[in-house]
């Protein structure tokens, strides 16, 4: 098998580093504003090419059907698309936990999509793979896009921004979220002031989940508790997973090593080219 048909590509981590909810669809999707910025802690994809047309994946998680992994629905997605007659062989290694507000599987099938475009010639423009991602989900499209972004609409409505990449400090408590449960919480406001960007740059980074979450999921207060002891704490999306920004690595480090013996936790770069476009080299 040559290089060629083999590609081992990230799928990086999000985060949410403000989340607005200001109003709700007749369909009940949610308008959000929201600011997505990538960090250096990734699953990998490795993608080879087959040439009967199925779509393997060796590596499926617990629970989860094969046809329902998205990087598979992704693959199916992209074959019908663009008609393409080859298959391939999807092996996942996961580090992002799942339901942990980062993005993993969104993440996941964004790369599916940007290099079984390469890995098959399919031909599709970075614009045409954003739309064929938000069929997928919510968060795809900001990730096949590659570069921090402030979004609207369900969330697909991207302005690229450029942000600091500081140091954060993420903590993943023991819990998965379920992210219906809270847009669905009769607790959730869904009537707040939309801002501009300016307003974000200012300072203004709440996130409106926030109260449900904490309410229904104790470990994750506990979590934000024990992370403000060393820098203002937020939550990323509806989480599980809770972050900090620290201005240099050692601080970061510092206070990942104060915490790590009650808490899972990581230390990660904040990245405004997401590092799957590094990998493919794309503009």
């Amino acid at each position: 098998m040559t290089k060629a048909e083999v590609l081992r590509l990230p799928a990086p981590a999000k985060l949410n580093l403000m989340l607005r909810i200001v109003g709700r669809r007749d369909d009940g999707y949610h308008l959000l504003q929201t600011v997505f910025q990538f960090i250096d802690r990734c699953d990998w994809i490795t993608l080879r090419r087959r040439s009967d047309g199925l779509v393997r994946l060796l590596t499926p998680l617990p629970g989860v059907p094969e046809e329902m992994d998205l990087t598979v629905r992704a693959a199916q997605l992209l074959r019908q698309s663009a008609g393409v007659r080859c298959g391939v062989e999807i092996e996942i290694e996961k580090n992002l936990p799942m339901g942990g507000g980062l993005g993993g599987g969104s993440s996941d099938a964004a790369t599916a999509l940007l290099g079984l475009n390469c890995l098959w010639q399919a031909g599709l423009s970075l614009q045409d793979l954003m739309i064929l991602g938000l069929q997928l989900g919510a968060d795809v499209p900001v990730f096949v896009n590659g570069c921090s972004a402030w979004a609207e609409g369900v969330g697909e409505v991207l302005t690229p921004l450029d942000l600091s990449e500081p140091w954060y400090l993420v903590v993943v408590p023991e819990c998965h979220v379920a992210t219906g449960q809270i847009f669905s919480a009769p607790g959730l406001t869904r009537n707040n002031k939309p801002i501009k960007i300016a307003d974000f740059l200012a300072g203004q980074q709440e996130n409106h989940c926030l109260p449900v979450v904490s309410e229904l999921y104790p470990k994750i207060e506990a979590a934000l508790g024990s992370l403000r002891r060393f820098s203002p704490a937020r939550l990323t999306g509806t989480g599980a997973c809770v972050f900090a920004t620290f201005a240099d690595e050692t601080d970061a480090r510092a206070a990942a090593i104060a915490l790590e013996r009650d808490w899972s936790v990581f230390v990660a770069r904040g990245m405004n080219r997401s590092p799957l476009h590094q990998a493919l080299k794309l503009a």
